[in-house]
Formats: structure tokens, C-alpha cells, sequence
């Protein structure tokens, strides 16, 4: 294989999310984003490394339109997918359940098991499906690898993923804790290891994945043992508008008391819960300052979301019982130095301190914000799920035992 380009394509409901990359150097030939498929006032944005950021508004009826309109932009900028450089492309796909526990190079097999797990990723996989066949269609003889977001937690213990339900009935809907953010998990895990100059497999890290979606995990040596989303992304750490962990008896009590439908207790727990479902509002950047402000509604909010965060830290310091790092990762980790403050505030015990000096400035990059004398290093090191896709997919379809790719 002569390429060194990957196309990351990231398919969602009614958006595309595309990124070219040269594998040479990771260098970004291209970034941009095809929004409001299939609705009236249909949007592309287009970045090119080398020249002027384009936008389009017009008519983008299904993916298919969406992936040509995409292609176009590339042909403009001398990076069209007809280009010999263009070594594969790579997909995110959010559910791989247990079987795929690496990035796999897609078949009419894998399809039929990624469209077999719809059931358990409702919202992401039939996206993630549409995406692949579309540039299947567009570039037949080319290797498409699906790189999925559960893949990383796969090596959690059965004493970690399993339900403490009926072990049949869970067995026959494969209900189970699989997690997600999984691509974002390895990348940031790896990085901090490298950040502290050490092997990953040396290194225990809490990685806490904070945007709208939040989720933590507790990496041992490179590996996953624990993460605090479950069979879907609504376990675990109060979100934007996701409730996290609840008592399941409260959907039987909306349901007998309430007489609420289970679509509308999902829709409740999935869009109206969270920060937005306490306080009104999802952007902690609002948040932050109505809590300056001296908002009662937005403090408790806020005390809500860092008391779930300090549960998840202490509990995986438990599970890992050494800890050398936290490393707060996503929109809201990398950007708000009083989440990062509060969250370990009070846990000096535990040798988790934070310089307010260090925390306060902001920064591209990857960086320590605990005293040089700290006993647990709290680090700020930011995601890059589309790189970690491309590197896998190009290492996939690079490795000499994969000749027979198309």
C-alpha cells in the first residue's frame, strides 16, 4: 500500500463529520462538517489546510448527497478520494458489542453484525451503517475499517461488565456493561502516560471524558478495567442532558404514578435530564456564570455534577489502587479550570492537588496542572478521537499480515 492518507468519516443521524489526515506527519489535509441532512437549510463547512475555510448552505436530501458534496470540496482542493494517496477510510461506529474488539476491516459479515446490535445502539449504528455503505459506494476498491467506541472497554473483567441480574435473561438480550467514548479512553490514556515520560503499560490512569456526554474510566497498564458508562451512554456521570446513574425503580414509578410511557421516560432521562433537566441550561460556560452570578438553581446543579465526579474518582482509585494520573480530557475537561478545581478538591488525602496557579492558564495542549511534588499527577490532555481512528485504521490496513484487504 503506497497511500499515507485517511479519510476519519464520523456519521450521525443528520450529520457528517470528516476529517483528512496524512499519516506521514498527522498532519490535517482537511477538516469539515455536512449538517442538517435530510431538513431544509442544509449545511457544509469545509477547512482545507492550505487555504480559506468554505461554507455552503443548500439541499443535502441523505448521505449519499452528503458524502458527494464532501468529495467535491476535497476535488477543489487537490484531495479528491480518487487520489492514489488515499490509503483507507476510517469509521467510527459507536456499538461493536463483544465481538469486535479492534478496528476491523468491513465485510458484508461485520455489516450484518453492526446492523444486529441496532437494538442496544438505536441512535448511533444505523447512522455509522449508512456512512460505511455511502463511501463503500463511492470508493469500492478501497479498504473501509470500522473503529468502534466500545472496543476499548472490552477488556474490563466480567466482574466489572456484568449486571447483577439473572444471568439467562441477560445472556439472551445481551444486556451488559459495554461502555463508550472508548476511541477517546485509549488516545487520552496513551497521552498522559507519554506526558509523564513513561510506558502506558507502567502508568494507572483515571481518564475523565467531560462534554455534553461524560464518562470516566480506569485504565491499568493501557487496559481498561472499568468505565462508567453501561449497556448505553446513559450510565454513569451526571451529563449535558443525560440523567446518569439512577435508581431503576424510579421508571417504574414514572410509569405506575407518573403514567408516563417508556418513550417518554427515555426522551426524559436521555434529553431532559442532566444539567439542562436541574438548571435549564447544558453549557457550563452558562452554568459557571450564573453560579457567580450567585444563582441557587445552577450552584446545585453544579454541586450535583462535581459530588458524581468525586464518587467516580474515589471509586476507581479503589478498583485500581494505585493511581498515577487523572486526566481530564473533552470540552468541559479541557476548558473549565473551576470543574478540574472542585472535582478534587478535598481529596488531597488521596494525593490529588491541583495548582490554581497552572489550572487557570489555558493551553492546546497537553499539560500537567498538579504541584512537581504531587503524588498523583493531574493532567489536562486534550481528546483527538479522529486521529486515534485514523491511526488504527492506518495501522490496520498497513500491517504486512493484511494483504487481501479489498
Amino acid at each position: 500500500m503506497s497511500g499515507s492518507r485517511v479519510l476519519v468519516l464520523n456519521s450521525g443521524s443528520s450529520s457528517v463529520k470528516y476529517q483528512l489526515l496524512d499519516m506521514r506527519d498527522g498532519g490535517r489535509l482537511a477538516v469539515g462538517l455536512v449538517e442538517r441532512i435530510g431538513e431544509s437549510g442544509s449545511r457544509l463547512k469545509h477547512s482545507p489546510a492550505d487555504g480559506e475555510s468554505r461554507e455552503w448552505n443548500g439541499s443535502v436530501p441523505d448521505h449519499d448527497a452528503a458524502l458527494k458534496a464532501m468529495a467535491a470540496e476535497l476535488d477543489r482542493d487537490g484531495l479528491g478520494l480518487g487520489s492514489p494517496e488515499l490509503a483507507a477510510i476510517g469509521h467510527r461506529v459507536v456499538h461493536g458489542g463483544l465481538r469486535f474488539t479492534e478496528p476491523t476491516v468491513v465485510d458484508d459479515a461485520v455489516l450484518a453484525e453492526i446492523e444486529r446490535l441496532i437494538p442496544v445502539a438505536p441512535l448511533h449504528n444505523p447512522a455509522n451503517l449508512t456512512g460505511i455503505r455511502t463511501a463503500q459506494a463511492l470508493r469500492p476498491d478501497l479498504p473501509q475499517v470500522a473503529v468502534f467506541d466500545t472496543a476499548f472497554h472490552t477488556t474490563m473483567p466480567e466482574s466489572a461488565a456484568r449486571y447483577a441480574i439473572d444471568v439467562e435473561t441477560a445472556d439472551a438480550h445481551r444486556v451488559r456493561r459495554y461502555g463508550f467514548h472508548g476511541t477517546s479512553h485509549a488516545y487520552v490514556s496513551r497521552e498522559t502516560a507519554r506526558l509523564l515520560g513513561r510506558a502506558p503499560e507502567d502508568v494507572n490512569v483515571i481518564v475523565l471524558h467531560l462534554g455534553n456526554g461524560a464518562s470516566a474510566s480506569a485504565v491499568r497498564g493501557g487496559r481498561c478495567v472499568d468505565t462508567s458508562m453501561g449497556l448505553t451512554p446513559l450510565e454513569g456521570l451526571v451529563m449535558g442532558t443525560r440523567s446518569g446513574d439512577t435508581d431503576p425503580a424510579v421508571i417504574f414509578h414514572l410509569m405506575r404514578v407518573g403514567g408516563m410511557s417508556a418513550d417518554e421516560i427515555d426522551t426524559l432521562l436521555n434529553k431532559r435530564s442532566g444539567l439542562i433537566g436541574l438548571c435549564g441550561d447544558n453549557d457550563m460556560r452558562e452554568i459557571r456564570r450564573r453560579v457567580d452570578a450567585g444563582d441557587e438553581r445552577a450552584g446545585l446543579a453544579f454541586d450535583i455534577y462535581i459530588h458524581r465526579l468525586k464518587k467516580y474518582i474515589g471509586a476507581y482509585y479503589a478498583v485500581l489502587g494505585r493511581v498515577d494520573a487523572v486526566a481530564f480530557t473533552a470540552g468541559v475537561g479541557e476548558n473549565s479550570a473551576p470543574v478540574r478545581e472542585a472535582a478534587v478538591a478535598g481529596l488531597e488525602g488521596l494525593g490529588l492537588v491541583v495548582d490554581g496557579g497552572l489550572n487557570a492558564v489555558r493551553g492546546d495542549g497537553a499539560r500537567l496542572i498538579s504541584p512537581a511534588d504531587a503524588r498523583v499527577a493531574v493532567a489536562v490532555v486534550p481528546t483527538d478521537e479522529e486521529m486515534e481512528i485514523a491511526a488504527q485504521t492506518y495501522a490496520l490496513v498497513n500491517d504486512s499480515g493484511n494483504q487481501n484487504l479489498t
